[in-house]
């Protein structure tokens, strides 16, 4: 703004650059020849008391009044209000219920191919998982449907107007905030929780089920792929083997747990999903169950790092059951001891070195035997080291095997030794209705990790495991077959792949899993998001690592 010369007089100075901020706002009508009211002076003239305004209306010029400028503020707004040419923004006006007529408004937006509900319930903005809704447009989740949340703004600033509440499974508009109660969204509540009746999960081995995705694509509930975000195929196979389990999948799929800890709600909910019968699509995602095991693991397993499946269902199972409200002291506490928990006796003999007259090291078997019974949930069967030299016909075998050969680790009989002690194993009646055996592959040192490649012969059913099991005649009549049949088996593959770090080549660990479908009596082998038939008479050729067996129930003795 220029200076006013000290000579100049106020009333004889006019606007000189004033800038914009302190100029007043004036209507259209105002500039121009409109300027002029009704006396022939402008606004301006008569506000500030301009001479020539003066002597036009004849009366003297008068000094500039507050109320001057406040009449010509709430006179320019309140013509600048009922401008038609400047729109202003309003609201929407929030409704309990839609307007007449369009109750199915905004419903053709849907995109059912974009909803993926498998992954973690967190607000794309917030990272909240307090009352998050998806948007059934895009598939997004936000936090809140009121006038201040991000649902909210979603639907102003994208255009997506349909949300669903993930915990009430109940459907809304927004921003008008009414409940939409059609029929035509039955498909995705019923995919946000799948739940089965009773009766047909009852029939889930009976009868052979078909089903097709979104996309027309077909599948079998119960043996579709599981995603491997980054390196969860360890997670992968141990969650499809236990889904397999009838008492642990009924118990899962029908149970409620909503007072329960988060742990056991996550994994009922993927239970559910992998036996969904109208999924949008032909896999599912563990996401969720694997952010909260990583949390509750303190990130021992996560899907960043691959572990080992073995040591990971140990945590998962044990987690399970305490999660469950089972004692960690008193057995049989939870449907996990229930299907899994046997009992094993432990004979122990300690051996002690003493040096003789010569000096020469003697061992010494102490002559008592300690006998001592424990409990279990997965028995360990060790293989006989791999043949460090081969002859040049022997190059390319693999050694092999049978299964009963190392189980006889369990028949009382052969003595195996551990650290200062000679130890001897004899499982006990009654043996539980599931076994999870662990052929134990990997061993480390100080220096590397190897692994066993040796190949274990099994038949897929008639497992007799009588002579592992000392005798009971009050529980089980001498000399019958204890059979079990295979439910599910667990197999490691190496994979060698280029590596920079080190010279040469490194081995990559890939875990499959072969389940039996029992409505079809077929053999399916599923690796990540692959699944594919296999022979019932190959299953043994891969490098089993974790067999889950199905005690055979025993025909009941007529009574004559």
């Amino acid at each position: 703004m220029t200076k006013r010369p000290a000579e100049d007089l106020l009333e004889d100075v006019t606007y000189r650059n004033s800038p914009s901020q302190k100029k007043v706002r004036l209507s259209p009508r105002f500039e121009g020849t409109s300027r002029s009211n009704g006396t022939g002076s402008s606004p301006e003239a008569q506000a500030l008391g301009n001479s020539d305004g003066a002597k036009i209306s004849g009366r003297s010029p008068q000094p500039i009044g507050v109320s001057a400028f406040c009449n010509l503020e709430d006179s320019l707004l309140e013509d600048e209000d009922s401008d038609g040419d400047q729109p202003t923004f309003a609201a929407p006006e929030r409704q309990q219920v839609p307007a007449d007529g369009f109750g199915d408004l905004y419903l053709d937006t849907i995109d059912r191919s974009v909803l993926d509900f498998d992954f973690e319930k967190l607000c794309s903005i917030s990272l909240s998982n307090i009352n998050v809704y998806a948007c059934l447009v895009c598939g997004k989740y936000f936090q809140g449907r009121g006038t201040k949340s991000h649902a909210y703004f979603h639907a102003l600033e994208v255009d997506h107007h349909v949300f669903v509440n993930m915990e009430t499974k109940r459907v809304y508009v927004l921003p008008e905030g009414y409940e939409v109660t059609s029929k035509s969204l039955d498909d995705i509540k019923f995919v946000v929780d799948p739940r089965l009746p009773k009766e047909q999960v009852l029939r889930l081995d009976k009868e052979p089920n078909s089903s097709f995705d979104i996309g027309g694509k077909r599948y079998h509930p119960g043996f579709v792929g599981m995603n491997n975000i980054k390196a969860n195929d360890y997670f992968n196979v141990v969650i499809q083997a236990l889904a397999h389990v009838p008492p642990i999948r009924n118990y899962f799929m029908l149970e409620d747990f909503a007072t329960k800890p988060e742990l056991i709600q996550r994994f009922s909910v993927l239970v559910r999903k992998i036996w969904n019968t109208r999924a949008f699509k032909s896999h599912v995602s563990p996401h969720e169950l694997l952010q909260q095991v990583s949390r509750q693991s303190q990130k021992r397993f996560d899907l960043l790092h691959q572990s080992d499946p073995v040591e990971f269902l140990s945590w998962f199972l044990n987690n399970l059951h305490l999660a469950l409200g089972g004692s960690k002291s008193k057995p049989g506490t939870s449907i996990i001891q229930k299907v899994f928990q046997g009992q094993l006796k432990i004979e122990s003999q300690k051996i002690t070195a003493k040096a003789d007259a010569n000096d020469r090291l003697r061992f010494e078997e102490a002559g008592e035997v300690l006998t001592e019974k424990n409990h279990f949930l997965m028995l360990t069967l060790d293989l006989p080291p791999a043949p460090l030299f081969q002859d040049e016909l022997d190059k390319n075998a693999i050694p092999q095997v049978p299964l009963n050969s190392i189980l006889s680790k369990y028949d009382g009989i052969r003595t195996a030794e551990h650290q200062s002690a000679r130890k001897r194993y004899r499982l006990l009646h009654p043996l539980p209705p599931y076994l999870l055996l662990h052929i134990k592959r990997f061993s480390k040192n100080k220096f590397v990790s190897e692994r066993n490649p040796t190949i274990v012969i099994f038949n897929s059913h008639s497992l007799d495991m009588a002579p592992y099991v000392e005798p009971n005649p009050s529980i089980h009549p001498p000399g019958e077959t204890i059979l079990y049949d295979l439910v599910a088996n667990v197999t490691h593959e190496a994979i060698r792949i280029r590596d920079d770090s080190v010279e040469g080549e490194a081995e990559k660990k890939v875990w499959k899993t072969q389940l039996h479908d029992r409505a079809r009596d077929e053999w399916l082998e599923i690796q990540d998001l692959f699944v594919e038939k296999v022979p019932a008479e190959t299953l043994f050729t891969g490098e089993s690592y974790l067999l889950v067996l199905e005690k055979r129930k025993q025909p009941r003795a007529r009574v004559t």
